[in-house]
């Protein structure tokens, strides 16, 4: 049996989900699958920065996040050994405020967002083939829990299958810009450690970071450089605390706490592919990976959402033809994260930085205005050339940081418009 739907979206955690949602939201027909069942976890850096949560006030769905227990996070702290800076990022579409929460508290509340936004839902679905006719993307054939094969057919199949998409390679989209895997990282989850917001520890070759999430735990996530993974693997969980006991404060802390869970880990690749083609597109981390030291990986799956589902509306209410609009999507993602795809790779090599860099953030150490600059550096409410440039600094202390304009969705009806500045 065949149903045509408009979209297809492969993948409904934090880019699907959304994507499905706002499409359904604008009264098209959407079917949303994966091979998951929700509330379920996946790996993570768990941290929603402020532009991610302004898109949930947005659509609506902030307070469902919330309501969990998920402490906010207001202060984003870095340690460099000999000083720290502690700021607040200046807000940036109406919020300076991110969260941590786990995966399966978010990805439960987007799942059902798009569910009751109209889209289909089927999880534990497995997409066997993306189905293509004479060079276009024209559907699915998969299968569902122990059930037969089906094909299902749509105008556009959207991957928001992760870095290893299916649908990304089914359509060889090709990648570009693209940094090997830096460093492995490690994490786990702790009870009884208190902490001020995002707190992040840099040293020469090892970095750590943490951040409060649900039921009362912190996470923390340890870095080394990749070419030191198998000494890391000798002795996982001794190495860990060896790293954090180069700040012996913190290594306190932790052991004054308990681990709750096993650790788990990750180490991903660096890249960019292009996000569209005929009947077809990518959301999330299907198009853009960068290392999660700088946890961007949400933010940037629920902006995706935003500018592929208004550009996919435009499409199939016939304003625009599909290259033109979904080839404003992919210049306008690229825009929005060119430059803090730059700044995290080069923070991922765990390497010192250079002098000149190193004594710009020594001489923003105390100054209050630069600190809460540099926090919104990582929180994505200010462009790294505004602290990094000094050309630049002026907008930024004026509160008014030089980024793309932000989507806008209206939460009762998913309206999205797509940023005038698409380059």
């Amino acid at each position: 049996m065949s149903t045509a739907y408009d979209a297809i979206v492969v993948g409904a955690r934090c880019a699907g989900a959304p994507t499905a949602m706002l499409l359904a939201r604008r009264g098209h027909r959407v079917l949303l699958v994966d091979r998951a069942a929700f509330p379920s976890d996946t790996l993570s850096t768990h941290m929603i920065h402020p532009p991610g949560v302004a898109a949930l006030a947005r659509w609506g769905l902030l307070d469902r996040v919330t309501a969990t227990g998920c402490p906010p996070v207001t202060t984003y702290s870095f340690d460099f050994g000999p000083f720290t800076l502690t700021g607040s990022p200046p807000p940036r579409d109406g919020t300076g405020v991110g969260y941590g929460p786990r995966r399966r508290v978010l990805d439960a509340v987007l799942v059902a967002a798009a569910d009751e936004a109209g889209a289909e839902v089927r999880e534990h679905f497995h997409v066997d083939e993306v189905l293509i006719e004479d060079g276009t993307v024209v559907g699915v054939r998969g299968h569902g829990a122990g059930g037969p094969s089906v094909t299902e057919r749509a105008r556009v199949v959207i991957g928001a299958d992760g870095r290893s998409s299916h649908v990304a390679s089914a359509v060889g989209a090709p990648e570009y810009r693209t940094k090997p895997r830096l460093q492995r990282g490690y994490y786990a989850y702790w009870s009884g450690l208190p902490v001020a917001g995002f707190e992040t520890y840099a040293r020469p070759g090892r970095g750590w970071g943490t951040i409060p999430t649900n039921d009362g735990l912190t996470v923390v996530v340890v870095g080394w450089p990749r070419d030191e993974a198998q000494a890391f693997r000798a002795d996982v969980e001794g190495n860990f605390l060896a790293t954090l006991d180069l700040v012996p404060e913190f290594a306190e802390r932790v052991r004054a706490g308990h681990r709750e869970e096993r650790f788990l880990c990750a180490s991903v690749p660096n890249f960019f592919r292009r996000p569209y083609g005929p009947g077809w597109a990518l959301v999330g981390d299907a198009g853009h990976t960068e290392d999660p030291i700088t946890a961007q990986g949400i933010s940037n799956a629920f902006r995706d959402a935003e500018l592929c589902a208004g550009a996919l509306d435009d499409v199939l209410t016939g304003r625009r033809p599909f290259a033109e609009a979904l080839s404003g999507y992919a210049a306008a993602r690229d825009a929005r994260v060119s430059e803090m795809y730059e700044f995290t790779t080069q923070l991922a090599t765990l390497a010192p930085p250079p002098e000149d860099t190193a004594r710009l953030l020594a001489a923003a150490s105390g100054d209050r205005a630069a600190m809460d600059r540099f926090a919104g550096v990582v929180a994505g409410t200010v462009p790294p050339h505004a602290f990094f440039a000094p050309a630049s600094e002026a907008p930024a202390r004026s509160g008014a940081p030089e980024l793309p304009d932000a989507p806008t969705a209206s939460a009762a009806s998913g309206a999205v418009t797509a940023p005038a500045r698409a380059a």
